[in-house]
């Protein structure tokens, strides 16, 4: 038997998933992954063949794409938080709250509206909402949930976001859409997506009262109406660049925004061009900053590299995961799984299994981008193989890859909308897990039902 035949061949994946959940590290496990499977495959060639991959994973247009629409929205991030213009978008909002309800249903909105990047979200969404729903005595860990909520898995769900970006890119790579059609492909499965939508949809039902505090929330609740503060970590306040003469508008935010969704739907509204709409919208921003006097050109210019380079840990990522990919492509790993696994998979569960799989390990690891490139390159094929329509999968995956973001204790996205929001990411992380819960359980039996189909 030869080694693509034998069990030997899930030895990488097994490395790669192990050291992650160990610790918490993707770019460093998916690193090992790649090394123990060039080892396998060639040990004598092992170094030449890794100096081989990553040229060609460099070298690859897909690679490229990835590298300039993550950079520059990085930037148009960077841009927008140090001129103020997020906050100044959602002051507009603040003055209108009424009430604890009203306040928090106006933290969805902006959620809902600032669509970019989860990072660009949960912390401008927090920092800016937190002074209003302070007023109605909200606990940070009620302000950081609904923060979260709309982080992630309103993300998922518009198709002009970093995460659309990095899933069309792997969609393109593992051969289930043609070049320049991964974006349309992601398009066809957002109805699919169960959790993202769930959790999103969940968020006015909580704020409202219709679903009560839960567990832990409800303590924290009825802290805060007490008038006690929780300890916190050190507040997020974005800096500001505009001169003192100058205030930064309303249209300082929306302007960039709707660029980049004019230009990345302008030719095509199905088969969005992202690049083009983060290219004109980076433009435009430095263009109406500068002219206007909001920030100096230099510190403009130095925006746009600190962007890029908060990307490059998603980006390295990426890189890595791609190398990952190829190892397995040539050790057999996607063939061998669906060989064994198809006997015994219906379809009707397959949803489902992926579903629970896919997010106890972005839960565990931590990885809501690096776990499901090793995944989907298995994942698709099976599900072709079974018969299971592949958008339905694909909502399957991401819907884990959100729930990951959204609960886990330790990600980016939870991080930093404790932060943002000024509570203890832990106390966030432990009070936000029922409503995670019961939006991954209602997404489960819909991925069953619509399998079922």
């Amino acid at each position: 038997m030869s080694l693509q035949e034998s069990w030997l061949v899930l030895i990488p994946a097994v490395v790669t998933i192990v050291i992650a959940i160990l610790s918490r590290r993707p770019i460093e496990s998916l690193l090992s992954g790649v090394v123990v499977g060039l080892l396998m495959l060639e040990p004598s060639a092992a170094l030449t063949n890794f100096s081989a991959i990553l040229l060609d994973v460099m070298m690859d247009e897909t690679i490229a794409w990835i590298i300039i629409v993550c950079g520059l929205m990085g930037s148009l991030i960077s841009l927008l938080m140090r001129a103020g213009a997020a906050s100044a978008f959602s002051d507009v909002l603040a003055v209108r709250a009424q009430s604890s309800g009203s306040a928090l249903l106006y933290t969805w909105l902006l959620g809902l509206v600032i669509f970019v990047d989860d990072y660009l979200n949960a912390l401008a969404v927090g920092s800016s909402m937190r002074k209003v729903t302070d007023k109605f005595k909200v606990s940070r860990e009620m302000l950081a949930y609904v923060v979260d909520s709309t982080a992630a898995p309103i993300c998922v769900l518009i198709p002009v976001s970093t995460w659309a970006v990095f899933y069309a890119a792997l969609f393109m790579d593992s051969g289930f859409a043609d070049a320049g059609q991964g974006m349309a492909l992601y398009i066809s499965a957002i109805p699919y997506m169960l959790y993202p939508i769930i959790a999103v949809l969940l968020v006015p039902l909580v704020a409202t009262g219709r679903i009560p505090a839960l567990g832990l929330m409800k303590r924290a609740e009825a802290r805060s109406q007490a008038g006690h503060t929780p300890a916190v970590f050190e507040e997020f306040e974005p800096q500001t660049s505009q001169a003192p003469d100058r205030s930064v508008k309303l249209y300082h935010f929306t302007l960039p925004i709707m660029a980049l969704l004019v230009f990345s739907l302008w030719g095509d509204p199905w088969n969005p061009d992202v690049q083009l709409g983060v290219i004109v919208a980076v433009a435009l921003t430095i263009l109406l900053f500068g002219s206007q006097k909001l920030m100096g050109w230099t510190e403009m210019f130095d925006s746009v590299l600190d962007g890029i380079k908060i990307m490059l840990p998603a980006l390295t990522i990426v890189v890595m995961a791609f190398m990952f990919k190829e190892v397995n492509d040539r050790l057999g790993l996607a063939p061998f799984i669906i060989d064994t696994v198809a006997p015994v998979m219906t379809p009707v569960l397959l949803p489902l299994v992926v579903f629970v799989t896919m997010a106890f390990i972005s839960f565990a690891t931590g990885s809501s981008w690096g776990v499901f490139a090793i995944a989907i390159p298995i994942i698709l094929p099976l599900a072709e193989a079974m018969g299971v329509s592949i958008p339905l999968a694909i909502g399957a995956i991401v819907s884990a890859s959100a729930f990951g973001s959204h609960a886990c204790f330790y990600s980016d996205a939870t991080v930093l909308a404790a932060q943002g929001s000024g509570c203890d990411v832990m106390d966030h992380a432990l009070t936000q897990i029922p409503y995670a819960m019961i939006a991954a359980i209602i997404a489960g039996a819909g991925l069953t039902l619509l399998a079922a189909l």
